[in-house]
């Protein structure tokens, strides 16, 4: 069954001036259901949302069914309750007052209709779409009132679908098609999926988690597995909820759009990898650098160093020994990486670092030819790499201008061919993070094998890390989505 998108109004004749539609519901219908008989979003637009109120309750046995709610009872409780959202109202006034229209000028109080992310006014686009990011409400009103030069945000509510004027109806037919233009469109002739996965990349990324290629490989491999996979970007933010599941190929960062994706996914229900508790405890190496030290899984002798302390640089290098590795706590693909060969390299690189970050990680040097990097999914391993050196060069990558080679060699294997060691220590630090899919960076030294990091969203390159399984690799990542979304 598609996930399409089940409309629920107080009374049918509401839904009179629009295109008829089986996709259409009562509440008092749908509340009589005995159990989930829908899977995909259910759009509330009963009149009144308050606390125990009928749309309250359609909303919540919709989450209780185990359907996402569009809006959710939480949101509900948001939107109830004003001093809950004044910070961030705070901010969208900043944006408000970028984009105030004519009609505004010259009034006190002004509003304005916002369906599924659009309004009215052309000036007010970008506004109408974070706040219906923030609080997907179907149709929310918001008004705005005066104080001295400045607009502020006075209120966000509910906006009853009988209300509605012609023009507003027209608004919000088109707002709604645009949101899920299965309710509105014949279905195309071709095959029923039975869930929807969005694959989040970024097209124009210099360093890729998947290359194109890989990327047409995961949706075949969904296909494979009865699933429908789109390519979506940041821009998609608004339409996340017309999937079941999300998968983040694009870097992850704290601070970014992705673990903001990730954060709506799984509020809302979504399977996703990887969540955003792995994005925050991998993102930062100062994180899982306390992590895995409180833990006791092996890893470089390493420091912390934080601006501002009275830092004993010679000492720092007794103990670590020369050269140091100095690290930016959310750097990836080698940037941010950098090598200290004396005292006085130590110190100039650490204040350069520190101008991008309060707080450094100081590790010793382990010469090898090759880290390793041992792919784990729900905490077990399905694919193995050898990464090796750039040429003339001490990481994998070379982020040099003038160099030629970018990066290193590499030999993919089975994970049967790895030593067993270096996959019991990866597995002991995944499972300090979660169950969802990480790349595992490690290097073999004399005492045995060592963290050198945990990639929540690790890199899969067609003619890479699938050298070996091939198109298996692809398959097994999308079938254990399909597990988790029958769990």
């Amino acid at each position: 069954m598609r996930n399409t998108a089940l409309i629920i109004v107080d009374d049918l004749a509401d839904w009179q001036p629009y295109h008829p539609s089986q996709s259409v519901m009562s509440a008092r219908e749908y509340m009589q259901q005995a159990g989930a008989r829908h899977r995909g979003t259910i759009i509330n637009l009963c009149a009144d949302l308050s606390y125990l109120s009928t749309g309250y309750y359609v909303s919540l046995l919709a989450e209780a069914r185990g359907q996402r709610a569009l809006p959710s009872a939480g949101v509900m409780n948001d939107l109830a309750n004003l001093d809950h959202y004044q910070l961030f109202l705070r901010d969208m006034s900043r944006q408000l007052n970028r984009y105030v229209t004519d009609s505004m000028s010259n009034a006190e109080r002004a509003s304005i209709l916002i369906c599924f992310g659009q309004t009215e006014s052309s000036e007010l686009t970008e506004l109408a779409r974070h706040l219906f990011e923030a609080y997907p409400c179907p149709t929310l009103q918001a008004t705005f009132i005066r104080n001295g030069q400045n607009w502020t945000i006075e209120k966000l509510s509910n906006r009853p679908l009988n209300e509605l004027n012609d023009e507003q109806q027209t608004l919000f037919a088109n707002a709604l098609d645009a949101f899920n233009k299965r309710v509105w469109r014949k279905a195309r002739a071709r095959k029923e999926y039975r869930y929807d996965l969005a694959i989040l990349h970024d097209p124009d990324e210099k360093i890729p988690t998947s290359d194109k290629k890989a990327l047409q490989k995961f949706i075949q491999a969904a296909r494979y597995n009865d699933m429908d996979a789109e390519l979506i970007t940041a821009d998609d933010y608004s339409r996340l909820l017309e999937f079941d599941a999300l998968f983040i190929r694009e870097t992850t960062r704290i601070n970014h759009h992705t673990y903001r994706f990730a954060k709506k996914a799984q509020a809302n229900g979504l399977v996703v990898i990887d969540s955003p508790q792995a994005i925050l405890k991998c993102a930062n190496k100062v994180f899982l650098h306390e992590l895995l030290e409180k833990n006791k899984v092996p890893m470089p002798r390493s420091e912390l160093l934080i601006d501002g302390d009275n830092l004993d640089y010679a000492a720092i290098g007794d103990k670590l020994g020369y050269p140091v590795v100095l690290k930016i706590p959310d750097g990836a693909f080698s940037i941010g990486v950098e090598k200290a060969s004396n005292e006085d390299e130590l110190r100039a690189t650490a204040n350069r670092l520190f101008e991008k970050s309060t707080i450094l990680l100081a590790q010793e040097f382990m010469r090898t030819d090759f880290d390793w990097r041992i792919g784990v999914l729900n905490n077990r391993a399905v694919y193995a790499c050898k990464y090796y050196m750039a040429r003339n060069h001490w990481q994998i990558y070379n982020h040099a201008e003038s160099s030629r080679h970018r990066s290193g060699d590499f030999e993919c294997m089975g994970v049967h061919q790895v030593p067993k060691e270096v996959i019991k220590v990866a597995l002991q630090a995944t499972r300090l993070i979660g169950d969802g899919l990480y790349g595992v960076d490690m290097k073999e030294a004399p005492g045995g094998p060592v963290i050198i990091e945990v990639n929540d969203n690790p890199s899969i390159d067609h003619g890479v890390e699938d050298l070996h399984l091939s198109d298996e690799l692809y398959r097994i990542i999308m079938a254990d989505f399909v597990r988790r979304l029958e769990h």
